[in-house]
This record gives structure tokens, sequence and C-alpha cells, in this order.
């Protein structure tokens, strides 16, 4: 039994993805112009929807809250990602996660479905402010996501630069290992990712992008729904995998769906029930108000 599980495990791992995968998951950003038909995107087969939430310095994404509430509405997965540089990686933590769980409070209920995936975009920055981010700062950067929501995000690299980056001499095996907690999303828009360590296996292949991806249009397609030049991602699974694999990977923001009424939007301390990955805790923290009326509901969230 135990060798018939070892030989399982390394034919997942050998086979072309293209052999059990299909491209059903999208990501998008604010240079994405056009108003996104994510209706149209459920129809042609997608279930997942990657939305950039913050870039730098410490920029929320204008398109992210009202897209996310057109794609959960429309059924499909969410998940968000963090453009990084090289400041101080606990802030940019803190400052995602705060954009990711004040947004996600406002969608429906009914649409929430197992949370938001979490994705680090650990990549080369040649025109945002800030510079690379390092491997230390992203070790810095995913255990702060961890502490907080008690999983590992997503890394999200191009194949190369991440190469690049963690075999440089100045990373150490404990810097990797860390690492190694997160689920891989490598771009590679010519030919199939090879891995590198410390993973043994990429989650999602990022094709194409821009129109570019050189691989066979019948295949690997690089439109969707109204979007003519789509940034595609084939995941290694098949529909129920990505759905298990979302609901155990997902976070769903603490404090989502607590109200109360107050005159004033002075900043206060509150016990909120929280209600994470870990299950649901009576916890004191800060928070933020956000007052439109008097006397209106007013939505908390962890400050």
């Amino acid at each position: 039994m135990r060798s018939s599980i070892w030989r399982s495990a390394a034919l997942f791992i050998s086979v072309p993805a293209c052999a059990f995968s299909a491209s059903n998951v999208v990501n998008l950003s604010h240079y994405d112009m056009m108003r996104p038909d994510f209706a149209g995107m459920k129809r042609e087969g997608i279930i997942g929807v990657i939305h950039e939430v913050r870039y730098p310095s410490f920029v929320r994404d204008a398109k992210y809250f009202e897209r996310q509430q057109a794609a959960t509405r429309a059924g499909l997965l969410w998940g968000a990602y963090h453009y990084a540089n090289g400041t101080d990686p606990v802030r940019q933590a803190d400052h995602f996660l705060s954009a990711v769980s004040s947004a996600w409070a406002q969608v429906d209920s009914a649409a929430r479905g197992p949370g938001v995936l979490l994705v680090l975009d650990f990549e080369k920055n040649g025109h945002y402010p800030g510079g690379t981010m390092r491997v230390d700062q992203a070790v810095a950067f995913v255990e702060r996501i961890r502490q907080r929501t008690g999983i590992y995000p997503g890394i999200y690299s191009g194949e190369y630069h991440l190469r690049q980056a963690l075999n440089s001499r100045q990373v150490s095996n404990a810097q990797r290992s860390v690492l190694g907690n997160c689920w891989l999303w490598m771009a590679n828009y010519h030919n199939e990712p090879r891995v590198t360590a410390p993973w043994n296996y990429w989650s999602l292949w990022q094709y194409c992008g821009d129109g570019k991806g050189a691989r066979p249009r019948s295949v690997y397609p690089i439109s969707v729904a109204n979007i003519k030049k789509a940034e595609r991602n084939i995941f290694r699974g098949n529909q129920s995998d990505l759905q298990e694999f979302w609901q155990r990977r997902a976070w769903q923001p603490s404090g989502v769906g607590c109200e109360i009424n107050c005159k004033t939007a002075e900043p206060m301390s509150a016990f909120v029930m929280r209600t994470g990955n870990r299950g649901e805790t009576r916890t004191p923290m800060r928070v933020r108000c956000s007052l439109q009326r008097r006397s209106a509901p007013i939505i908390l969230w962890q400050g």
C-alpha cells in the first residue's frame, strides 16, 4: 500500500500538467481596464479569480472591491495578491490583511464561500518604488501572515527570478524551509515550469499574460470571456481538487459582519467574535469606525 502511494505521488509530480488539469483560474489587476464579464468566465469553466489588492507603496488597487463583489456574486472563488517591494515586510503584510479584511466584510454572506486565497507576489520590482523584496523579507512576510491568520499564503514568482533568488549563497536552508510551507504559483509563458527547491511541484502555473504565450492556443487559450489578453493559470489537479485546495488554503477574515451603532467615529476598544481558520474566539482588539451618517450601523474590522 505504501509503495503504491509513493508511485502515485511520483506520477502526480511527473505527468505533464495538461494531462490532468484545466485552465480554470484567472488573475487580474488595475492594469486590466475593462469591466470583466465574470458570469461569462464561469460559463467558460473558470472557477477562481485572484486579484491584486495592493501595490507599492501601500496603494490599494482601485478595481479590487468592485470586482470582488461582482466575481463572488457570479459564484467564483476569490483570491487576493500583494505586489511586494523591499520595504518593511511586516508592515506590508499588515496592510495587505487590512485591505483584504475590510473589503471582505462587505461581501454578501451567501457569496463568501471558503474565504480569500492569499498570495505574496514575489517578483522583480522594476517599476514601483521601494525596490525588490529579498528572500529574508519574504520569509518575514509569510510568517506574519501565518501568525495573524493561521495559514501560509501562496508565493507567486517568475521561474527565473525565483530560482535566482533562492539559489543565492545569502539564503539559508532555514529560510527555504519556511517558504516551503507556502504553496507555489509560477509564471512561465513558454514551457511548463521546473520546480525550485524547497518545493516538489507547483500548484498554479501562469502560462500566458498580456497576449503573450507560446503554447498551442487550442489547449492553452489566452483569452477568456470579454478579456482578449488575459492572464490565465492551470491548477495541478481537477476541478474538485481545486475546490478542496481553496477550501483548505483560503482565509476567512475575522470580525466579518460585526456591526454596532455609535455616534462618533473615534477609535475604541471592543470584544469582537473572531471567526477564522482556527475556529471562533472572543478576542479583545482595537477597531476603527467608518461613519457615513449619525446613528448608522458601522462595520468593525481589526486595526
